[in-house]
């Protein structure tokens, strides 16, 4: 009854549904839910070792069969500019006076790493049916290795000119990722975030100008959401926001609350967390330091400043300084388990298209 199953086809799933690998917020318990669920798991392995991988994976393995997705970053190596880190730990030093904390102790090291060599290696040895990019794509040899293994390959796509290039590259699919969506913009063709267009604008015109099946992100947290994406020419959705309501996201009290009480203007795109563009929910360094800040050090070497600020605000339930990663449709989020919501969605969604379809069962463009 789905208008298009390409994506369903290419990567062995029941719903045209993949929950977004969100680094740090998502572990092996969401994965499993959404794929036994019928739905494509996504774990987000730019935060982990080797050894995590290895763990988290393991466990997947055991308690589900289903076709997983593995997500790594691909930014370029930060370079060290030990001036920059200085006169950004200055801009933070108030805080730190503030919080009780000492402004000369050594920053936290930072654990966002590129894909390389030892993540290929464990991709060889899982096989995962999917696996994804953000921020483009790996080196050459890299990818071959990964597609040797029969994993289908996605990233994400902010623009045309990206899409066209990742398909150029040989992804099997391609995600469009729209303004709207929470966490790091994928962007890797451009550093200009002010011309991003959202889901609404992005997706047809990516589908337009690729052979291969689209997925839509950004703003989709409900069936009415898929629908449209169908009716804008994706193949699937991915949904970020929505899974971080579930019991199993690995969220903070304070972002859970954070969560519960935004609206469709509370989050704004910021690099005072990571140094690169993401978009959350607007707090108290937000709102002082950037949200866009010229003194921020490369990605992601401005994480690990903040990092004590945010522990130390938490242990007092403040959410001042942490990253409260958000799409700007978080208000349509339900407290649901994660397979709970997955099949509800996917349900809802057909409802809503058996209403609009035609008679040979197509849904009108």
């Amino acid at each position: 009854m789905w208008p298009d199953r390409r994506i369903q086809d290419l990567l062995g799933i029941e719903l045209p549904i993949i929950q977004a690998p969100m680094a740090g917020s998502v572990g092996s318990e969401i994965v499993i839910a959404v794929s036994e669920a019928g739905g494509l798991g996504s774990l987000p392995c730019a935060m982990l070792s080797p050894e995590q991988m290895r763990n988290e994976l393991g466990i997947i393995r055991q308690r589900t069969s289903r076709p997983i997705n593995l997500n790594f970053f691909c930014h370029q190596p930060a370079q060290a500019d030990p001036a920059r880190e200085t006169t950004w730990k200055q801009r933070l030093e108030s805080y730190y006076l503030e919080l009780g904390l000492d402004p000369q102790a050594p920053v936290p090291a930072v654990a966002r790493a590129p894909f390389d060599s030892a993540m290929c290696d464990l991709v060889q040895e899982f096989r995962p049916e999917v696996v994804s990019f953000h921020f483009g794509l790996p080196e050459r040899a890299l990818l071959e290795r990964v597609k040797a293994t029969g994993a289908k390959i996605i990233s994400s796509a902010t623009t045309v000119d990206e899409a066209r290039w990742l398909e150029d590259q040989g992804c099997n699919a391609i995600i469009a990722q729209g303004y709207e969506a929470g966490g790091h913009r994928g962007v890797f063709l451009t550093d200009d975030i002010s011309t991003q267009a959202g889901t609404m604008a992005l997706v047809p015109q990516v589908v337009d100008a690729v052979r291969v099946p689209v997925i839509a992100a950004g703003g989709i947290a409900d069936a009415r959401g898929i629908v449209a994406a169908f009716v804008l020419g994706a193949s699937a959705v991915q949904i970020g926001t929505a899974y971080l309501f579930c019991p199993e996201a690995k969220v903070s009290a304070v972002h859970r609350e954070a969560l519960k009480r935004a609206k469709d203007n509370d989050t704004v795109l910021t690099n005072v967390f990571t140094g690169r563009p993401a978009r959350g929910i607007v707090n108290r360094i937000v709102r002082e330091v950037g949200p866009m800040s010229e003194l921020a050090p490369q990605f992601p070497l401005a994480s690990g400043a903040v990092s004590p600020l945010r522990t130390r605000a938490e242990a007092a339930g403040s959410g001042d300084f942490s990253p409260l990663w958000s799409g700007q449709a978080a208000a349509l989020g339900q407290n649901l388990p994660a397979d709970e919501l997955t099949r509800q969605l996917g349900s809802d969604a057909l409802a809503i298209l058996s209403r609009f379809a035609l008679a040979d069962g197509s849904i009108p463009t």
